[in-house]
């Protein structure tokens, strides 16, 4: 969650039309926290069933139909957001499919850093 949370920072410092407009920084913080729980949760719930059901479309794009998704449901998560009341907008599809993309990067690279102690 916390990796997601810088991911969608970066995001909006890097992508024009990914805005987080709270005043403060405590409150950009709990924004962006609030934002990487609600896309955590758009994501567990709904990527795999658009997976299931869209397996024809990933197989014909070699894969890239998956930046789509990603796009999406960033923009499913900006549009929950707002119905949460979190001051997070992304402004439309394009906004929605490069932020994935930044946030996909940032948190693989982010991911790198973390050890997982299951091993």
């Amino acid at each position: 969650m916390v990796i997601t949370a810088v991911a969608l920072w970066v995001a909006t410092l890097v992508v024009h039309g990914i805005d987080v407009t709270a005043a403060t920084t405590p409150r950009k913080v709990g924004t962006l926290v609030g934002v990487a729980v609600v896309f955590g949760l758009i994501n567990s719930f709904l990527k795999p069933i658009v997976k299931t059901l869209g397996c024809l479309f990933y197989v014909l794009t070699l894969g890239l139909f998956a930046l789509v998704v990603n796009g999406l449901l960033l923009w499913l998560a900006s549009w929950s957001a707002g119905k949460l009341h979190l001051p997070f907008h992304v402004s439309g599809f394009w906004a929605a499919f490069w932020g994935a993309i930044v946030v996909g990067l940032v948190s693989w690279l982010l991911n790198l850093f973390v050890h997982d102690d299951e091993d």
